[in-house]
């Protein structure tokens, strides 16, 4: 399969509820909170590239009824998209044609929370919260084993990139399939503890642009092709795989 070209999504994930993604608890003392958030080597939260295209992955096998499939076959959107395991790599589904970067606390935000400004006046720890979590006996009403779940709070949000390859002409359904999987994300969530109302989550502020191989012999810059809301995007649609379409003609 020869490289056509690349599309890129950019913009922002905002925690519409407080949003824990689980990281290390090797280095916790005594009092400290014993269900910690990921974080970078400079102590600041982040999402993992893994957990959002994992999440992604699992959303989209459950809507088609495939949990955990790693078949490797040409034609299963999931395996080409997401990739399948390297002990089951197989030549018929191809290079894995979506690369998901690391989501990293957009500068202003972390400025604010640092700051302790507007929403994060009240933040009790630099960039996050505390929450008492309890496991109820439901014979006695008990409150057994309470915990502290460290999380990042509601209104935080994280610089996004996701990368898909463009190798063949089907790619491009592929990718309006991705985007379901996004659609489904906001209306489920990220992360532990979903049932009890952690992990909601909103894609701001997306930017969708291009990059054919005639860009990258040029003046590899990206065309942008669609810019808006994540819920406008379906209206956009067919005009944006037109405009791909052609640049890919070109």
């Amino acid at each position: 399969m020869k490289l056509k070209g690349k599309i890129f999504i950019n913009g922002r994930i905002k925690a519409l509820t407080g949003l824990h993604i689980g990281g290390s608890n090797a280095d916790v003392a005594i009092g400290d909170i014993d269900n910690c958030v990921i974080k970078t080597s400079e102590g600041v939260p982040y999402i993992p590239g893994s957990s959002l295209k994992g999440k992604l992955r699992i959303l989209l096998e459950k809507k088609e009824g495939l949990p955990l499939c790693d078949c490797g076959k040409k034609d299963c959107n999931i395996c080409v998209i997401f990739g399948n395991g390297a002990n089951k790599r197989s030549v018929e589904a191809g290079p894995t044609r979506l690369i998901v970067r690391d989501c990293h606390l957009a500068a202003d935000i972390k400025s604010k929370m640092e700051n302790k400004e507007d929403e994060f006046r009240e933040l009790e720890l630099i960039y996050t919260e505390s929450k008492w979590e309890n496991q109820i006996d439901r014979l006695t009403s008990r409150a057994e084993h309470p915990r502290q779940t460290e999380r990042v709070p509601q209104g935080a949000e994280f610089d996004m990139q996701m990368v898909f390859n463009l190798l063949e002409v089907k790619d491009l359904q592929r990718f309006v399939y991705l985007i379901s999987g996004l659609y489904l994300l906001e209306d489920d969530y990220l992360g532990g503890n979903g049932s009890r109302g952690y992990g909601r989550i909103q894609f701001k502020g997306l930017e969708i642009a291009v990059k054919t191989i005639a860009q990258y012999e040029g003046p590899n810059e990206p065309v942008v092709l669609y810019s808006g809301m994540l819920s406008d995007f379906s209206q956009a649609k067919d005009s944006f795989l037109k405009k791909l379409e052609e640049m890919l003609e070109e």
